[in-house]
């Protein structure tokens, strides 16, 4: 088995611990740019130690950081601030469910950026397993009530913040893989955790001055929030350092499409934690999406 495979099943194992935490601290109060900053400040510190201790314990040095890397590293963690952004405020939309079936658009995507941006292709048999996740997830993502045919709410504004962030979500997984290409014939892990060191510092430092510089009252609401913020910066620094890895290793499309396992963790969370009920479209959607992770693990 291919590296990339664990390394990105690890990513959204991750993610998804992340998002049950999240779920579970429902008593904070943050606002959509509060809640993105909360995840940055709390792994940046985690990022930056990690990348020391690796250094120490390997004898290694930084290899140069040249302007394309550092190109790469800011649109990739500006897109990914920006995406983070349009996600949480989607959180707040009535017509939820149809603005994250849009967002759930990001593997294609994904994979048009990729092709634009660095050349990476995609072979016949993976598109077909990709276009196949891709219907998964909008099975997943109807939900009842949902308001009719998701191509009927291409105008609203829950359905434009799932697209932006899908596009954006594209860009910043492409960027990343981009700029940890940049660092030469190194160790991936390495590679992966240079680059997530330089972006997370990155969007903490950016993002700190702008909520200085606007509204330093949710400044507070995040320092006030750090005994839950701990673990949530924890898995988002796990979550991230194998997304970085696995983008080092492999396609960004590819990566980004076996990492809808992700939705399967999720209902399987959300039967065995949360006590949810699960219908009879939720495991027609997990079946599909199996076999087209399957299909794409064969086809590569």
């Amino acid at each position: 088995m291919s590296l990339w495979i664990p390394v990105t099943i690890a990513a959204a194992s991750f993610q998804t611990v992340r998002f049950m935490l999240q779920k579970s601290l429902s008593s904070v109060k943050l606002s959509a740019a509060g809640a993105t900053f909360a995840r940055f400040a709390y792994s940046m510190p985690l990022a930056v130690a990690g990348l020391f201790v690796a250094l120490h314990i390997t004898g290694a040095s930084l290899p140069p950081l040249g302007g394309v890397f550092w190109l790469y590293a800011v649109i990739g963690g500006t897109a990914q601030i920006l995406a983070t952004i349009c996600v949480v405020a989607l959180f707040k939309q009535r017509n939820f469910a149809v603005g994250i079936t849009f967002k759930k658009t990001e593997v294609i995507q994904t994979a048009i950026v990729g092709f634009l941006v660095l050349g990476d292709s995609v072979s016949r048999g993976a598109l077909i397993a990709i276009l196949l996740g891709l219907m998964a997830v909008l099975l997943l993502s109807k939900t009842p009530g949902g308001g009719g045919a998701w191509w009927r709410h291409l105008t609203n504004r829950a359905s434009q913040l799932g697209l932006g962030s899908g596009v954006l979500f594209a860009f910043s997984a492409v960027s990343y893989r981009g700029a940890s290409l940049q660092l030469g014939d190194i160790d991936a892990w390495f590679r992966a955790l240079i680059t997530l060191a330089a972006v997370v510092t990155f969007q903490f430092v950016s993002m700190g001055l702008w909520l200085l510089w606007r509204d330093r009252a949710e400044l507070r609401a995040v320092w006030q929030t750090r005994s839950t913020g701990v673990f949530v910066g924890l898995t988002s620094l796990g979550g991230s350092f194998c997304w970085f890895w696995a983008f080092t290793l492999q396609n960004a499309a590819y990566v980004k499409a076996l990492g809808q396992v992700e939705l399967i963790f999720s209902l399987m969370a959300s039967i065995l934690f949360f006590r949810e009920t699960i219908t009879r479209r939720e495991i027609a959607g997990m079946l599909l999406l199996g076999v087209s992770i399957l299909a794409l693990m064969l086809a590569i």
